[in-house]
């Protein structure tokens, strides 16, 4: 047998272990926050890495993290979603938009706190350059007041940023829309 091939199989089928935190998953091992920072997830926190919600429910899914809550127990997808949900009332369209972008190829990063949810980067642009797209995810059926969606566009543009506003539909799926605005003569 390859023994390279087996190292490689071997080293794929390691999870990130993570605790649940109130805010988020925290990561500890050194190697593995280096790793999880350089590919533009979490933040640097107390000698870790603090994985967001819908960070850690990415990986999660995708087999890479493994979540231990206070005692030591192993969090599941429904479990964590649960715990996030309680924080962010929107946490499945977040997760849903993230998610969407990350298979995509994008890098996803927290928005800027003024009504956008993330931070989008082009590919291979992460550490590079700036974002610059961001996105504001809603729900289909649930408005936006015309008022606040004009307050979020206005910020994104003094920022010199695209806004994408991303809708989940009823059958899950993300359509996006980019805003921009124009004056009437």
């Amino acid at each position: 047998m390859n023994k390279g091939r087996d190292e490689s199989a071997a080293r794929l089928q390691v999870k990130i272990k993570g605790s649940l935190l109130e805010k988020g998953v925290k990561i500890a091992n050194k190697q593995n926050v280096d790793e999880l920072s350089s590919r533009g997830y979490g933040v640097a926190e107390n000698k870790g890495l603090l994985l967001t919600f819908y960070e850690s429910l990415y990986l999660l899914q995708k087999g890479m993290l493994e979540v231990e809550d206070e005692n030591g127990v192993k969090t599941d997808f429904k479990t964590l979603l649960q715990h996030f949900k309680r924080v962010d009332e929107d946490a499945w369209i977040k997760y849903l938009t993230y998610r969407d972008l990350r298979s995509r190829g994008y890098v996803v990063r927290e928005g800027f706190g003024f009504g956008v949810d993330f931070r989008v980067y082009d590919r291979g642009e992460y550490g590079n350059e700036a974002a610059k797209h961001l996105v504001l995810s809603m729900q289909e059926g649930k408005p936006i007041s015309l008022e606040e969606l004009t307050r979020v566009l206005r910020s994104s543009q003094s920022l010199k940023k695209k806004l994408i506003v991303a809708v989940m539909n009823r059958r899950g799926e993300i359509v996006y829309y980019a805003v921009a605005q124009f004056t009437l003569k």
